[in-house]
């Protein structure tokens, strides 16, 4: 049996040793307020290529997440959602966020009891590079606006439930260099101020909308994704290092592919690193950075590797006091190698799942079935 579940005791041991880093990460607030893994650790659902039930989509994974035991779903949110959400779904044509957050589908899975919502925001009518020729002044206000608009609607909508919404980006750095993908490719200065300048408009309409709400039994924050940290603390042009320090958002995020799938050291130096580049905000001081996808696939590490990974990712993670840690990802998204018509083996698959496609569990979805229950019993 894998260290990921042959361990399983060693959580107890753990869990109690990071109790006193998970209180201090709610220092804006009260103690009482400290989280249940439950509210920190969480799944992202996005962009499957299988689906296990007759249910719309983002709702057949909102429930296999909360039966996981997870209070924290990742999704997303902007147009064309039938390229992301596809199966038993029905779409109208999306030309706003507060439209898309009104549709019978998030009306659903935003009733459900999730207590945070990280949603990949992006305003409808734009490519996600849209920023990298330069921001104008219009440009800037219809961001601005979207994002207001958006986090107005969430306030008031959702006010006295008790949810907490999370705006973010897609992996920041493969935004700001426009397909295709390439790790030597050297971002644009236009393109770094364009960022900036998108970010700090999404910021702004955020805050507006908290300044003449309130958040009243709800909350809405807004954050930055990067994916190269690695890259940043070599000394090359990323976001972490040219934009970031210009920024004033409330959250920073890690999809932290580049390091976690290479040592713990690695994961723990960009943590630090990230944490060092990122602007304090008002909400959560210094110690507002999160991870917003980590993971590896099962069918070209194997089980045991990955498992490995998975376990020091989480670890080090609350150790240092990350405010959500999410797991790429429910259902997997991508093939091990080009088929013909639907994938129907787990064989097909490149492997980043919990649940397979046959319906089994993987030793990923036992690690964090196992975690949850260890830290109800420790805080009971």
């Amino acid at each position: 049996m894998n260290r990921i579940l042959s361990g399983v005791p060693q959580f107890l041991i753990f869990l109690f040793l990071v109790t006193l880093t998970r209180t201090g990460m709610m220092a804006q607030e009260t103690p009482s307020t400290k989280p249940s893994l439950r509210d920190v650790v969480g799944i992202n659902h996005i962009n499957s290529i299988y689906h296990l039930t007759e249910e719309d989509y983002i709702n057949e994974g909102a429930d296999r997440i909360l039966e996981l035991g997870s209070r924290v779903i990742k999704l997303i949110i902007r147009d064309h959602l039938e390229k992301y959400y596809s199966f038993n779904s029905e779409w109208p044509e999306i030309t706003s966020l507060v439209q898309a957050a009104e549709t019978p589908i998030f009306q659903k899975v935003f009733a459900k009891p999730f207590t945070t919502y990280v949603l990949m925001t992006f305003t409808p009518g734009h490519d996600i590079h849209y920023f990298t020729n330069g921001m104008t002044a219009e440009d800037v206000e219809r961001e601005r606006k979207a994002c207001y608009d958006f986090t107005r609607y969430l306030l008031t909508r959702y006010k006295g439930t008790g949810k907490t919404f999370v705006l973010q980006n897609w992996e920041g750095d493969w935004v700001l260099t426009p397909p295709p993908l390439d790790m030597e490719k050297k971002p644009d200065p236009k393109a770094i101020q364009g960022m900036i300048d998108w970010l700090n408009a999404r910021q702004d309409g955020v805050q507006q909308a908290r300044d003449e709400v309130g958040m009243e039994g709800v909350r809405v924050f807004h954050a930055a994704e990067v994916n190269l940290v690695e890259k940043a603390w070599l000394g090359h042009p990323t976001v972490t290092n040219d934009v970031l320090p210009k920024t004033h958002c409330d959250l920073y995020s890690y999809s932290a592919y580049d390091t976690m799938a290479q040592s713990e050291e690695k994961f723990r130096k960009a943590l630090n690193y990230l944490e060092e580049k990122s602007p304090d905000s008002a909400a959560f001081g210094s110690k507002n950075i999160y991870v917003g996808e980590f993971g590896w696939p099962e069918n070209l590490v194997g089980e045991e590797k990955r498992a490995e990974m998975i376990r020091y990712t989480v670890e080090t993670s609350l150790e240092l006091g990350a405010r959500y840690i999410l797991f790429w990802e429910l259902y997997c998204d991508g093939l091990k190698a080009p088929v013909e018509g639907r994938p129907i083996g787990n064989a097909d698959m490149a492997g980043n799942w919990l649940l397979r496609p046959d319906g089994t569990k993987s030793a990923a979805w036992n690690y964090f079935e196992a975690l949850y229950k260890n830290d109800d019993a420790i805080n009971k």
